[in-house]
């Protein structure tokens, strides 16, 4: 039964909706996060929302700029709007690094997923470890391209790639790890990371929107 408390909460929780441009958009990320926070990390947060994400956002700061930060902030968000299938995929040294920054600064509980866990959660009945409620799922380029089929089962909400330079040959076929990943990300919104969009030619920078953004 609906009481004048009940409607003073709905008119605060209506009052909190924002736009996806604004910074009221990041209301409870920016709660939430321990960290002290340069305007550009939220600027680029905001830029990944607008972009808009469901055609793929890239986020190219030079190195040591933040761009986990960033990136921790956006998962942080959908995270408080409930939307919590996120996988983010990276080179396997990243692996705990990312784990520990988004328990550490944004309490956040992720599960590294890689071939020995994985084995042992389908042999304890789970058929597609991929899928896992209030975890975000880390992964390595390899073990991902390895496991798409598997991976593409699952309704992601974002898909992360960090050191995403590393896909930016896609449009070669010899390229078979981008273009595997390409196809099995295919229609889900991402936001790919790096430091270095650009380092032969002008191709290259072509490649990484490419990767994500042809659906």
């Amino acid at each position: 039964m609906s009481t004048y408390y009940h409607s003073q909460y709905y008119a605060y929780e209506l009052t909190k909706q924002n736009s996806s441009s604004s910074i009221g958009r990041l209301n409870q990320s920016l709660i939430n996060a321990t960290v002290d926070l340069n305007p550009h990390q939220v600027e680029a947060a905001l830029f990944a929302f607008r972009a808009p994400l469901e055609r793929g956002a890239l986020l190219a700061d030079e190195v040591g700029l933040g761009k986990t930060i960033e990136a921790g902030l956006i998962v942080s968000q959908l995270w408080a709007e409930r939307k919590r299938n996120i996988l983010i995929i990276v080179p396997p040294p990243l692996r705990k690094q990312w784990s520990q920054e988004l328990l550490e600064k944004f309490y956040i509980p992720s599960i590294v997923l890689e071939n020995k866990n994985f084995k042992e959660m389908q042999a304890a009945g789970i058929m597609n470890p991929f899928y896992q409620q209030d975890m975000v799922v880390i992964t390595s380029l390899y073990f991902a391209k390895n496991k798409a089929i598997e991976l593409r089962r699952v309704n992601w909400d974002l898909i992360i790639f960090d050191e995403a330079h590393r896909l930016r040959n896609v449009y070669k076929k010899s390229n078979k790890i981008a273009r595997a990943l390409r196809s099995a990300t295919g229609g889900f919104p991402k936001l790919l990371l790096t430091a270095t969009p650009l380092q032969n030619s002008l191709m290259e920078l072509y490649g990484l929107p490419e990767s994500v953004t042809k659906i």
